[in-house]
């Protein structure tokens, strides 16, 4: 059996990573990158990077797909641009990365450190209003918030 990060890593033979500073400069080289961010919807709205495009982890698949209730058309006639998928920490984005891959994408990276690195680059966001959001805030945002029913046990 597999854990999580075993899996995240067999992935990454296949998934280029980019750091945050390339991306921003992919960014202003290249006014058709799409920016791809595969978080939730309650993530994306509480602060993304400006002009994201949100298709959840959990429909990618279809949405990447003419035919299905969760089709993004943007992202199905986007096989041939350049992507950056984004999330939180820059794992689910590279199982996004790696499945849309399978799916024909050409030319798909994974930002490495996720939104949180993006932010700790000092690169700015926006709320779901398109305002601002204060990158100090946004500190808190992302430290993360484990639960104890969510820690490993410890062995007996």
């Amino acid at each position: 059996m597999k854990h999580f990060l075993e899996l995240i890593h067999d992935c990454l033979t296949a998934v280029e990573e980019i750091m945050p500073w390339d991306l921003a400069e992919r960014c202003e080289h290249n006014p058709q990158l799409l920016v791809l961010d595969v978080r939730e919807p309650y993530e994306f709205e509480a602060m993304h990077i400006a002009g994201s495009l949100n298709v959840p982890r959990g429909i990618l698949e279809s949405a990447c797909e003419w035919d299905y209730e969760e089709t993004v058309p943007e992202l199905v006639e986007a096989r041939d641009r350049e992507i950056v998928v984004v999330c939180r920490s820059g794992y689910r984005s590279i199982l996004a990365a790696h499945s849309m891959q399978v799916l024909g994408y050409q030319n798909v990276a994974s930002l490495k450190t996720g939104v949180r690195g993006w932010k700790d680059n000092d690169q700015p966001l926006v709320d779901g209003n398109g305002q601002d959001v204060d990158l100090d805030l946004a500190d808190v945002y992302f430290t993360p918030k484990l639960r104890p029913e969510q820690r490993r046990p410890s062995a007996a």
